[in-house]
């Protein structure tokens, strides 16, 4: 698996989110054909997956965990929907 930065390509969401959020780093990857939205802020990070077509794998959040916030903390939350999946860490308390 490999993540591919194509924030460049999502320059409006980006915008909106730096704007409207205590987001200090938005980046938009692509893995394969899930798009995933990373953002860090000062006391979180946040990762959100989504996918047209199918449910996000269990090897597909834990890699992004890995790739983007390095090691898998004690306090991960996540949410799955469908299609979807949020990954919240908690930085600071």
């Amino acid at each position: 698996m490999r993540l591919f930065d194509v924030t460049n390509s999502f320059s409006k969401l980006v915008h909106n989110q730096l704007a409207g959020t205590d987001a200090k780093l938005v980046k938009v990857y692509s893995l394969g054909n899930v798009t995933v939205v990373y953002t860090k802020a000062p006391t979180h990070q946040e990762i959100l997956m989504k996918s047209e077509h199918r449910d996000i794998s269990e090897d597909e959040i834990d890699f992004a965990i890995k790739t983007l916030i390095k090691q898998r903390p004690k306090k991960t939350e996540i949410i799955r929907g469908n299609h979807l999946a949020e990954i919240s860490v908690q930085t600071r308390v």
